[in-house]
């Protein structure tokens, strides 16, 4: 008899969960509290449910070939960034496909979720559930809560001195959806990420003033890369590997010095403040903004007035209409019990980002609490997978919970990692981590051995979620075809006209390519973990090797 699972949840992340429970013949039970599935991608004029709805304008900042599930590539014709329609309806082509809305319980509320009486000995769980006002009760042997971390907006105000004396409108980033409304009005958004970019950007455009308050600063990056392709499709196996075998001091200082060749960022008012830790956003149109003079760069806010604003820096703005805030969100589980709420919501120590510690059986997986530097989307599948494997007893047992607390406090200790909400773990590593649990991480030097075209482009090329299908459990035949072909679907939407080809002249590096490369990364590959080979680049660097001759193999995006 199947496994029953619950899952909480029916955005990216409870998708993907449904679909790995069914490859895993699981027997999946998934509760969504609003009308359709897709999460915060299903687009609403409001927010009434108190659900975190994308804005009307947001472009999705990863490109098609890095943020699709592993075994369904996007449509060629799809753009390569694109509008949240575009990526909704890939989610409902991709549900549909997999036969997944079966599985979904619409307008159902979790309202607990307790451990059984026997759970050291079954694991199973029992769920309350209300659906129009009528309770259910049910049983499950493991449940997979895939809420996300946008539910409660964090808007700080006990940390602005004045703002209740402030007469203007305050709104979190989470009710703003169209421009509109805006028109004509000085507007100060508050907190420089992604979404507060973005908000900038586009009231700049109607807004008879905006200012962009920030305290720490950021790296502005565009959405394309060197030649106008994506710049997600850099992320390689051989960037990552330079990244960590080279010093991470010289790393750091070559990306900031490709970042500031594109413009200087201490220029703009948005260099990183010393002593904070780098940080990266995604936004074509900002630097103009402000070389226009649309955007105003602001220290961070010292007090309010009635209509005014004070910043750190003995500034003032005056006749303020509107603040916004762009300050994040607080994640919460409010259907478990104590001390499971506590531990997943304040300590934060998750194995693996997936597994609570504390619980005498792993039948209860956290999916999509991570941020990465690549796909949040591609993260949450490979979760599921590792977590179904666990469920059904066939994918690497966990550490007792002593152990799992030890390393996480480790990991703290070394700063890699402090809080899952706010650092990034690099993309690839993380990915590996996981496939390497159920026995699905690609084995690159029997690939050489075996397919030296496909080695080559898992190795040299981006690193698309496809090459996780390529072998061990659920392999997908149709992975090599997609790695083979992600260059022709990333290219394929910007042909829309047609223009002679000029003749390419043929380069040393294109005969390496074809003749020498397998040979010599084969080799590579064999050695590349090894302490020598480790001791050789540290010394190189240290002694009479010049940086500058190794400048362009640096990754500039990991």
């Amino acid at each position: 008899m199947a496994k029953k699972v619950a899952v909480i949840g029916a955005g990216v992340s409870g998708l993907s969960s449904i679909k790995c429970c069914l490859d895993e013949n699981l027997e999946p039970t998934c509760f969504e509290r609003s009308s359709d599935f897709g999460g915060l991608w299903k687009f609403a004029e409001a927010s009434e449910d108190g659900m975190t709805r994308v804005y009307r304008s947001l472009v999705t900042n990863v490109c098609k070939e890095m943020s699709c599930y592993s075994d369904f590539p996007f449509h060629e014709d799809y753009p390569n960034f694109m509008s949240h329609e575009k990526f909704w309806d890939y989610l409902r082509e991709f549900a549909e496909h997999f036969g997944l809305l079966k599985y979904i319980r619409f307008k159902t509320t979790v309202r607990s979720v307790t451990k059984r009486p026997d759970f050291s000995e079954t694991g199973q769980w029992e769920v309350v559930t209300e659906t129009e006002g009528k309770q259910d009760r049910a049983v499950f042997d493991a449940v997979m809560v895939c809420t996300g971390q946008f539910l409660s907006p964090r808007l700080p105000l006990e940390s602005f001195p004045g703002i209740h004396k402030f007469k203007g409108q305050i709104l979190h980033s989470q009710e703003y959806r169209i421009p509109d409304a805006f028109r004509g009005k000085r507007i100060l958004v508050v907190g420089l990420g992604n979404t507060g970019g973005d908000v900038a950007v586009e009231l700049s455009g109607i807004a008879a003033q905006v200012f962009l308050s920030t305290r720490t600063g950021a790296w502005v990056r565009s959405r394309s890369s060197v030649g106008g392709y994506p710049l997600n499709m850099m992320q390689t196996r051989w960037r990552n590997f330079l990244a960590q075998v080279l010093p991470s001091r010289f790393v750091s200082w070559n990306q900031e010095r490709q970042m500031n060749k594109i413009f200087n960022h201490e220029n703009y008012g948005l260099s990183i403040a010393k002593g904070k830790k780098p940080k990266f956003i995604v936004n074509d149109e900002l630097p103009t903004c402000i070389l226009c003079g649309k955007i105003t760069m602001k220290t961070s806010v010292k007090d309010f007035t009635e209509s005014s604003i004070v910043f750190e820096d003995g500034t003032i703005e005056a006749n303020i209409d509107v603040v916004i805030f762009t300050t994040g969100y607080e994640f919460s589980f409010p259907f478990f019990e104590e001390p499971l709420k506590s531990l997943c919501t304040k300590k934060v120590i998750l194995y693996k980002r997936v597994f609570p510690p504390n619980l005498e059986r792993s039948t209860l997986a956290i999916i999509g609490l991570i941020s990465l530097t690549g796909s949040i989307l591609v993260g949450t599948e490979f979760q599921a997978r590792w977590a179904t494997r666990v469920f059904k007893g066939i994918a690497c047992r966990l550490p007792k919970a002593k152990q799992i607390i030890l390393n996480e406090q480790l990991i703290i200790y070394v700063g890699v990692i402090k809080d899952t909400s706010q650092d990034k773990l690099d993309f690839i590593s993380y990915m590996d981590e996981l496939t390497q649990c159920i026995g699905a991480k690609p084995n690159i030097p029997l690939l050489f051995l075996k397919d030296p075209r496909l080695a080559w482009e898992v190795f040299f090329g981006p690193c698309t979620p496809y090459q996780y299908r390529l072998m061990g459990p659920g392999r997908w035949d149709g992975a090599r075809n997609a790695i083979l072909t992600q260059w022709d679907r990333t290219v394929k939407p910007l042909k829309t006209r047609t223009v002679p080809k000029s003749q390419e002249p043929a380069s040393l590096s294109r005969y390496l390519k074809t003749w020498g490369a397998p040979v010599l990364i084969v080799s590579l590959l064999l050695i590349y973990k090894s302490s020598l080979f480790l001791e050789l680049v540290q010394s190189k660097l240290q002694g009479r090797f010049s940086p500058s001759r190794i400048l362009w193999y640096i990754p500039q995006n990991s």
